[in-house]
């Protein structure tokens, strides 16, 4: 049988496509050979069973040591011990007696599962007291054991390893989960339970993660596509595929899943570009699979909420990198730190996190919205459609930001959902998070043409100044000459045209000599606003082409401007 990107359970290298758990994952083995006990923790779907899977493989083919996998998700809705407890041993005893290991028949035979808080620990002391050889132990979903359970579990466990050799017990123990050590600890904390003067959590030795993909891995997985079919994918498509999932497993494996098995239908003589790798990667974010579902569902944790909002506004210096909500979005595989900067862990988490908490907005839009904004040219009129956004939002901003979570969040996405529904029909929107920076970068990509919009929120006289800035920037970035910024200001007790209004001004870049080098500078005032800080740009470039004239656009609430049409509405 030929082999395939596999997106569901673990991997094996006689059926899919996968790049060696082991290899990657080499300091695994040192902390087996020293008799460590150690947690493996990763999100969802990174390859943390496929590792174990493979380790169990690995040194059951050996003659050292004998190896076992266990799972004890079934055990998740036991959270007293005197149920919980009986229920970890009968998955460990079914474990046992599936596996080739000597002895299965013998495994908690003759046991009293009344006696819980020695349970685990007698049968594991018997069975290795049978063996010839040392017993390794992989425990997986280690998540579900929950509060008097999981202490009574990890005390067993602890006290099987501090008796060691002089008492039988395994070797070695992975616990395996989503979350690290100090996680649990923060639940039973959380749940007032005592963990006495011994902490049953200090067995561990180490925490291990599993990273993602590095560009090299994603290229050697799709190079074993290739070497089996000859189906090639262009550097530009591995790229591409890499700037999309940030390597990310999953989303590694069902991109290139949907383009090979979906969209050109095993057709092997197609090579793969870039293009069908965005075509594959908006079929996932529409579609939710499992993996974006399950991870999505998450959004609605107030604990999360308190993470992702300050990332969706950009607001400064909000979240504390070592609290444990913080920590835990970083478990879950939602956000990542890089430069010192929270973001989504990568583009596609980074849209579908947008998509999923104004999707309802949007869907209600469809009915009230016509959408009166694409002209005939193919172009969009983006003063009107703002302009209408500004109508809408003086009419229905109280209404629509009652019905979010994400209060703080709703203006960004209440406008990206109006975005959102006219840019289906024809374009789609590339969103850039600015951890810290108090914005969120937007671009409207319709046709041929581009759109940058900068939105923030309005927190002093700074505020707009700074936008300007910002958006200068990133329209060089994209490359245009004409870009929006769009301001919601929350405070209420401002009124008519103090609160909404539009302005549109067009800067004239006149260039100026340098140490020899050409540059484009310019200083001027914000019109209506003199106390603002001025817009100054001076940026370098190619001799003999003309400077690009900035656009500067001041709004509150919502407000548009174009070089072309000047609002004279102000509402």
């Amino acid at each position: 049988m030929r082999k395939y990107f596999n997106i569901a359970g673990p991997c094996n290298s006689n059926d899919h496509y996968m790049v060696s758990a082991i290899e990657r994952n080499k300091n695994v083995l040192s902390l087996i050979e020293q008799g460590q006990y150690f947690v493996i923790y990763a999100a969802r779907q990174t390859g943390k069973t496929t590792l174990v899977k493979s380790l169990v493989h690995h040194f059951n083919s050996q003659n050292d040591y004998y190896a076992l996998y266990c799972s004890l998700e079934s055990v998740q809705v036991f959270t007293e011990p005197n149920v919980g407890i009986p229920e970890a041993l009968n998955n460990l005893k079914f474990a046992v007696n599936y596996s080739k290991l000597p002895h299965r028949q013998d495994f908690a035979k003759g046991l009293d599962k009344k006696d819980t808080s020695t349970l685990i620990r007698s049968a594991l002391t018997d069975y290795c007291s049978e063996l010839d050889r040392p017993l390794l132990l992989f425990i997986d979903e280690i998540d579900g054991l929950q509060n008097g359970t999981l202490i009574t579990f990890l005390r067993q466990l602890r006290d099987g390893y501090v008796n060691r050799p002089e008492i039988p017990f395994p070797q070695s123990i992975a616990l395996v989960g989503m979350r690290n050590i100090r996680d649990y600890k923060s639940k039973i904390r959380d749940g007032r339970l005592t963990l006495g003067s011994t902490s049953p959590f200090n067995v561990i030795t180490k925490a291990l993660t599993i990273k993602n993909f590095s560009p090299a891995e994603v290229e050697n997985l799709y190079a074993q596509h290739t070497k089996e079919t000859g189906q090639v994918f262009d550097k530009t498509a591995i790229e591409k595929v890499y700037d999309y999932t940030s390597g990310q497993p999953w989303l590694v494996n069902a991109i290139a899943r949907e383009i090979v098995a979906e969209i050109l239908d095993n057709d092997f003589s197609k090579n793969i570009n870039a293009e069908l790798v965005g075509q594959a990667a908006q079929n996932i974010m529409l579609r939710r699979d499992t993996h974006i579902d399950s991870l999505l569902e998450r959004l609605k944790e107030e604990s999360v909420r308190k993470v992702i909002e300050p990332i969706i506004t950009g607001e400064k210096d909000a979240i504390n990198i070592t609290d444990d909500d913080t920590q835990y979005c970083l478990d879950l595989g939602i956000i990542k730190s890089e430069g010192n900067v929270l973001m989504p862990a990568n583009k596609i988490y980074a849209e579908v996190i947008i998509r999923t908490l104004s999707y309802n907005t949007q869907y209600h839009l469809t009915g009230q919205i016509k959408n009166i904004w694409v002209q005939g040219d193919g172009t969009l009129d983006m003063n009107g459609l703002l302009k209408a956004f500004q109508q809408f939002w003086r009419e229905n901003s109280e209404i629509w930001e009652e019905k979010y979570q994400y209060k703080e969040a709703a203006p960004h996405l209440i406008l990206q959902a109006f975005l959102q529904r006219v840019v289906n029909s024809g374009g789609d929107i590339s969103r850039e998070y600015a951890g810290g920076a108090k914005r969120m970068d937007l671009c409207v990509r319709y046709g041929k043409n581009k759109y940058p919009v900068e939105l923030k929120l309005d927190y002093g006289k700074k505020t707009i100044p700074d936008g300007l800035n910002q958006l200068g920037e990133y329209m060089d970035k994209l490359g245009e000459k004409t870009g929006w910024l769009v301001v919601f200001d929350r405070d209420r007790s401002k009124l008519g045209k103090k609160k909404y209004f539009g302005k549109q001004k067009r800067w004239a870049v006149k260039p100026s000599i340098s140490s020899g080098d050409e540059s484009c500078s310019a200083k001027l005032p914000l019109g209506s606003h003199p106390k603002k800080t001025v817009l100054y740009d001076s940026r370098k470039k190619p001799a003999g082409q003309p400077c690009r004239r900035l656009i500067p656009v001041s709004h509150r609430e919502a407000s548009t401007s174009t070089p072309h049409k000047p609002l004279s509405t102000t509402i």
